[in-house]
């Protein structure tokens, strides 16, 4: 899936991958957001995940031009749940839109986990 935008010189193409990596470097820099969370299939537990593998806790569907991403996030313990989803939804579509040039169709934000941070 990527996007595709048509301009006078040409096409350009931006693969989900790209999409996806712009995204989580945003998210991180949100205020209570600890980092991107993936599950273990394995046992089930949750993992924090660093800054190399950000693109694991994030799905990115491209349609018609349209992103939709689903974001995997551990949030900081003691912080409204709400306000870091709002503030996290907010930034990302701003930035998305304005690197992409296409629109934020939809993102999800699912709270995988809670942590303390120092």
């Amino acid at each position: 899936m990527k996007g595709r935008i048509n301009n006078k010189l040409g096409e350009i193409q931006i693969g989900s991958e790209v999409i996806a990596l712009y995204a989580g470097m945003t998210a991180v820099e949100c205020f209570g957001i600890v980092g991107m969370a993936t599950i273990s299939m394995k046992d089930g537990l949750v993992k924090l995940l660093k800054r190399e593998s950000l693109t694991k806790g994030i799905n990115v569907k491209v349609e018609n031009n349209r992103i939709s991403l689903d974001f995997h996030v551990i949030v900081a313990y003691g912080v409204s749940i709400c306000a870091v989803a709002d503030n996290l939804m907010a930034n990302v579509r701003y930035k998305v839109e304005e690197f992409t040039g296409m629109d934020v169709d939809q993102i999800n934000i699912y709270v995988e986990g809670v942590r303390v941070i120092d």
